[in-house]
C-alpha cells in the first residue's frame, strides 16, 4: 500500500500537469493495489483539482491548463466510476448542467462540468439547447441539488428566467439551487431573474456550488 501511496502523489502530479496518460495509468494500478476510489478521488483528484483551480484564481495558469487538467482527470474518473455505481454517499451533491435553449455553445460549460467531476460532485451533463421541460424532468429523475445553466448570447440568457419559472412551477424551487453563468451573464442578472448564485469561471462555481450544498 505504501507503494500505491507513492503512485497516487504521481496522479495529483499529473492532474496538475494536465497529462491524461500518466493519469490513467497510476488509477489503474492503485485499483489494481487495492486502493478505495473515493480515497484515491478524495485524497489525490480532488486537490489536484483544488490545486489548479487556485493557480487558475491567482493568474498563475490559464484556461488551456484547466482544459488539460479536466481532461486528465475525467480520463482516471472513467476508471473508477463503475467501481463507485449505486453508492450515494460516494458525491458531494448532485448537479444538473445544460446550455439554455437556443444556445449551442459548450466549451465552458464542459469545462465547469469538468471541474465539479474532479472536486466529488456527480454530474449529468444535458449539452446544449436544453428547454425548461429537460432541466426539470432531468432534476426530478436524478434529485438533483443544484441545476447550473449556462448562456453565451444575449439572445438566450434570458430563458433562463423561463427556466426558474417552470422550477417553481414544478414545486422544486425550494428543493433545487439554480446557478447560472457565461459570457453576458452578471451577478445582477441572476438576482433579477431569482437565481441563487452566479459565478464567472469553472474554479468559482465549484467554491459556489460547495456553499449552496452546505447551506441546505
Amino acid at each position: 500500500m505504501i507503494n500505491a501511496m507513492n503512485n497516487l502523489n504521481e496522479l495529483y502530479e499529473a492532474i496538475l500537469a494536465g497529462k491524461l496518460e500518466q493519469a490513467v495509468s497510476v488509477t489503474r494500478e492503485a485499483v489494481a493495489e487495492g486502493v478505495a476510489p473515493q480515497e484515491i478521488i478524495n485524497e489525490y483528484m480532488i486537490k489536484g483539482m483544488e490545486a489548479i483551480g487556485a493557480r487558475f484564481e491567482s493568474g498563475q495558469v490559464f484556461v488551456p491548463n484547466l482544459l488539460m487538467s479536466a481532461r486528465a482527470m475525467r480520463g482516471a474518473l472513467d476508471i473508477l466510476k463503475p467501481l463507485m455505481q449505486g453508492k450515494a454517499d460516494s458525491y458531494i451533491g448532485r448537479i444538473v448542467i445544460g446550455t439554455v435553449k437556443g444556445d449551442l455553445h459548450d466549451i465552458g460549460k464542459n469545462l465547469v462540468a469538468s471541474m465539479f467531476e474532479g472536486c466529488g460532485f456527480e454530474v449529468i451533463n444535458l449539452g446544449v439547447d436544453v428547454s425548461s421541460d429537460k432541466f426539470i424532468s432531468a432534476a426530478l429523475e436524478n434529485k438533483a441539488d443544484i441545476i447550473c445553466m449556462s448562456a453565451l448570447l444575449t439572445t438566450t440568457m434570458n430563458y433562463m428566467k423561463e427556466v426558474i419559472d417552470a422550477l417553481e412551477t414544478s414545486g422544486l424551487r425550494g428543493k433545487v439551487k439554480v446557478m447560472v453563468g457565461g459570457a453576458p451573464v452578471s451577478d445582477a442578472f441572476a438576482r433579477s431573474i431569482g437565481a441563487d448564485a452566479y459565478t464567472s469561471n469553472a474554479n468559482a462555481a465549484v467554491i459556489m456550488a460547495k456553499k449552496l450544498i452546505n447551506a441546505c
